[in-house]
């Protein structure tokens, strides 16, 4: 008897929104835009859901073989959460029939079997979506990576010999292919192949948050805008880079979850925990583990959460790998998840006109971020905004890919040529001082000693912060217990909760801490500025005010 693929994947959506299965809130709204979507478009509308094609793609799926582990040799069984993934992007079809979705993001801790199920489909597109010369590619930034999809799919072919026969598929060593059709399927990579020019029917991007700069992800988004029916597919963990691509993707799906913007032709779901949840527990496990219990073993996992639980330096990687967390660095200091919840994306400077504040100066080199904070105080709350700058020669040649969205978003200042143009931060600081009652500016007088001169001449009132242990370690800490109790509120900018990601928190003997950095292009500008900020909030009085040096009875660990 076949199965009902429509029915089954119904029944997990309701039951995950009723709670019966635990999921966290990207799941639960995954489901819930599925279940609203079948509802407003039962009785027409530009999309019908068909029964027949969502099926078609599971039974496929589950006449091919398990290629790895105890399984091997032995017919793919769906789990329900596939079956509700494969239903909905392949089920939705236009009214020239055409497939709704182009573009899917599947975030899914290690161990859930993605390679099997992207396997699967890649040998779908191939031989049996009915695409005259279909060309399918795996896709990675290194050869191995690339190989991991289409290896696995050969496997499973040169195991399926009716499968062969009956699709008229040819498994060689570097491709397979369908002759009828003229449809090929290969590993490709950027870091041996010419990625350009390529008319793609299905892109698969295996660990996309592995990719450090944007380069295939938008060639492949570029090529298959050439195909009435292509699918752009992404199945990737979490990972610890808040700039790159899969952040950028996965942040542009949570938005589309929060139904702050439609786009009907992206699907996206995410596996993890909530905010607030125990990652001790086994039921944060269960919960971001779609198959607990199936390919994920609680009787290997739960011994490596014990000793994550034991061993600091072990957490991130066991909240990265097996509870899909997001983290920052290998050692990092801020909870981002704290972090986020301070963000109010609806506050603006313009309702703090009139307001006193103090600014924080970090300029840093000319080839750098330059950072300015501003820290308003009101009713015992911190409201925090920030303004970042960085030359054009940069923002084109850095491989942090989100440079020039921040700059096309406003979030960060291009400023021309090769180096960072103080004028630029000038006009802005002497604007904001007309607009808001700017205390002081703390400045590091690193790399800004001229500048200082010149803003004091202006009326300004500047103080030097020297960046020393001495000075920061106790507005560092409590930068984290005012964002840990909920006593900041900032306005979501991605620019500061990058470089916030990016600290990393060094501890000496004496319990003091200080602000660094893993590697060169993770920034932190944002952060120290912040920091110098909130020094002089928590140690200036108003009747302090005027130009002085902060560091007249230094102390140097």
């Amino acid at each position: 008897m076949s199965k009902n693929y429509p029915e089954i994947a119904r029944q997990y959506a309701e039951s995950v929104v009723a709670g019966v299965i635990p999921a966290c809130k990207w799941v639960i709204q995954a489901c819930q835009r599925q279940l609203d979507d079948l509802a407003r478009w039962s009785d027409g509308g530009p999309y019908r859901f068909d029964d027949k094609a969502a099926s078609r793609i599971c039974r496929f799926v589950e006449l091919m073989a398990h290629v790895k582990g105890p399984l091997a040799g032995r017919n793919i069984e769906l789990e329900q959460w596939q079956i509700f993934s494969l239903t909905t992007v392949f089920g939705w079809l236009r009214s020239n029939g055409q497939r709704r979705f182009r573009r899917v993001y599947i975030e899914v801790p290690r161990g859930n079997a993605k390679s099997t199920l992207s396997s699967g489909v890649a040998l779908y597109m191939l031989a049996a979506d009915e695409e005259g010369g279909a060309e399918v590619y795996s896709l990675a930034t290194t050869r191995d990576q690339a190989r991991i999809v289409f290896g696995d799919a050969q496997t499973m072919a040169r195991g399926n010999p009716g499968f062969r026969k009956r699709f008229g598929v040819e498994v060689l060593a570097h491709a397979i292919t369908q002759l009828s059709s003229g449809s090929k399927f290969q590993a490709l990579s950027a870091e041996g192949s010419t990625l350009d020019g390529l008319n793609i029917h299905f892109g698969c991007i295996d660990e996309l948050h592995a990719h450090k700069t944007r380069d295939v992800y938008d060639v492949v988004e570029t090529g298959t805008g050439k195909r009435d029916q292509s699918l752009l597919w992404v199945i990737t963990t979490a990972g610890s880079n808040r700039a790159g691509i899969c952040y950028e993707i996965r942040t542009f799906v949570t938005k589309l979850l929060d139904r702050v913007f439609e786009d009907d032709s992206q699907f996206g779901i995410i596996y993890t925990m909530d905010d607030g949840d125990d990652w001790t527990s086994e039921d944060a496990l269960i919960k971001a583990n779609p198959n607990w219990g199936v390919s994920v073993k609680p009787d290997v996992l739960l011994p490596l959460q014990a000793k994550a639980m034991q061993l600091p330096s072990a957490v991130n990687n066991f909240l990265t790998k097996h509870l899909n967390v997001w983290v920052s660095a290998d050692a990092a200091w801020m909870d981002m998840r704290a972090w986020d919840r301070c963000a109010n994306h609806g506050l603006t400077l313009d309702d703090f006109e009139g307001e006193e504040c103090i600014a924080g100066l970090d300029l840093a080199t000319k080839t750098d971020i330059a950072a300015m904070v501003l820290l308003f105080k009101k009713d015992g709350r911190y409201y925090l905004f920030g303004r970042y700058y960085l030359p054009e020669d940069t923002v084109e040649t850095s491989p942090n890919s989100q440079y020039s969205g921040w700059v096309r978003s406003g979030r960060l200042v291009q400023t021309p040529g090769a180096i960072t143009d103080y004028d630029y931060i000038e006009r802005d600081l002497l604007d904001f001082a007309a607009r808001f009652r700017i205390r002081e500016v703390a400045y590091d007088p690193y790399q800004a000693t001229q500048f200082a001169t010149r803003m004091s001449a202006q009326g300004l009132q500047m103080v030097e912060m020297r960046q020393i242990v001495a000075t920061l370690s106790e507005p560092m800490k409590e930068l984290e217990a005012q964002v840990l109790s909920g006593g900041l509120t900032h306005d979501g900018c991605p620019v500061m909760a990058w470089m916030m990601s990016n600290v990393v928190c060094h501890r000496d003997v004496k319990d003091n801490i200080y602000p660094r950095k893993e590697r060169y292009e993770n920034k932190i500008d944002g952060p120290v500025a912040t920091i110098t900020a909130l020094a002089r909030w928590t140690t200036c009085e108003p009747e302090t005010r005027g130009y002085q040096s902060a560091y007249e009875n230094e102390v140097y660990l």
